[in-house]
């Protein structure tokens, strides 16, 4: 009984929302890559579907019909819009001024993040008709979230001067134990290159486990095994969510024994701000999409069946909310991000006032897309043996 309840209370509110925002639709900025879509979209309401009987149904139909309008759509290519437009305007002052590529290399990196997201999130949004689609655009999404995490680590590593520098200041201290920081289980240890080494293993493996996991998604939804929110054990969703929530929290866990080894040394660095923003982005995106497969599981998000047997299934609407969400999410992080990373630190060298030529500015692209430092890196924490560094 408290279960219906809470279930019925968050489909009122999830329904009172899409009908609001799509009252004021025609006030919403529109960006021009979905202007013909928004237009005949508002010129011609969705027609009523006319299997939808069951209260559920309804509002399944309610969220369904708001993901798929100018309301939802409109707000999300505005706000995508916005957010290519501050996040391109950094990455290029970052080129513009690259008068540290060991830093500026692995910001440019972890800045793409947000046209990445919101654009991915953005259009799988216009394909919500398209029932699956979202689950193959999601995936380069999913697939670069695992980079930002290890370009986080190593920008660290490049702010306290490599490997060497960190060993020279952390050797031998004590390894504080503490609950709240995850290393109660490691009282009387020290820091040793075996730590440093863990920190950099665990960041890469989900570099790799995430694109495995992603490729295998693809392959279940081609097979009709795969549905976000599908808990049953026949399916590829719940092996997959927990193989993926293990592997990130690894991932994320030696992010933070890294940062509460090295924060005095990374505080002139401002990292508190950096590592929050990061963090929230992969944490709120992974997070959101469970919390919307549980709301799935409970009801409150539920499929249909339309007009000419059109089956608009749970997962589908789900995967709607979620990129909604992001793109949203997007817009903040990249006006967050602008203060997190300030290009105006390297204004300050060799191409500091003076003119740069777009040959200049797209080798330096070029240099900061070429995957060959990170594969070099990872052959020496997998590798080498841990030996101190000399």
């Amino acid at each position: 009984m408290a279960q219906d309840t809470i279930s019925s209370t968050i489909s009122s509110v999830l329904t009172s929302v899409a009908d609001l925002l799509t009252t004021i639709a025609p006030t919403v900025p529109t960006v021009p890559m979905a202007a013909a879509q928004i237009t005949s979209t508002k010129d011609s309401p969705l027609p009523p579907l006319t299997n939808s009987t069951t209260p559920e149904e309804k509002a399944a139909e309610s969220h369904y019909h708001f993901l798929s309008g100018p309301s939802a759509q409109g707000v999300c290519g505005a706000l995508t819009f916005l957010s290519l437009l501050i996040t391109c305007f950094q990455i290029y002052k970052h080129l513009r001024f690259y008068n540290n590529p060991n830093e500026q290399r692995w910001i440019v990196r972890i800045l793409f993040m947000i046209p990445i997201y919101a654009l991915d999130s953005w259009i799988s949004l216009l394909f919500i008709d398209k029932e699956g689609y979202y689950v193959y655009f999601n995936t380069v999404r999913d697939c670069y979230e695992a980079f930002v995490i290890y370009s986080f680590l190593c920008l660290c590593h490049e702010y306290i001067g490599g490997e060497s520098n960190i060993m020279a200041e952390i050797r031998g201290k004590p390894i504080k134990s503490s609950w709240a920081a995850g290393t109660c289980c490691l009282k009387g240890k020290s820091y040793t290159i075996g730590f440093l080494r863990f920190c950099k293993q665990a960041t890469l493996q989900f570099c790799v486990v995430k694109p495995v996991m992603a490729i295998v998604t693809v392959i279940l939804q081609a097979f009709k095994k795969y549905s976000d929110g599908n808990w049953s054990p026949t399916m590829g969703y719940l092996y997959i969510t927990l193989i993926y929530n293990f592997s990130i929290s690894l991932a994320l866990y030696a992010l933070f024994m890294f940062y509460t080894a090295t924060h005095d040394l990374l505080r002139p660095y401002k990292p508190l701000l950096k590592f929050v923003i990061v963090k929230s982005v992969i944490f709120l995106s992974f997070w959101q999409g469970v919390i919307l497969a549980i709301l799935e599981k409970a009801g409150v998000i539920s499929g249909f069946t339309g007009m000419d047997n059109n089956k608009v299934g749970p997962g589908t609407v789900s995967a709607g909310y979620q990129n909604f969400l992001i793109c949203i999410e997007m817009f903040f992080a990249s006006i967050a991000l602008r203060f997190a990373f300030p290009y105006d630190i390297y204004t300050q060298g060799p191409s500091g006032g003076t003119s740069v030529s777009l040959h200049s500015i797209s080798s330096s692209l070029k240099e900061t897309i070429n995957p060959r430092d990170i594969m070099r890196d990872a052959i020496h924490n997998f590798r080498y043996p841990r030996t101190e560094p000399n």
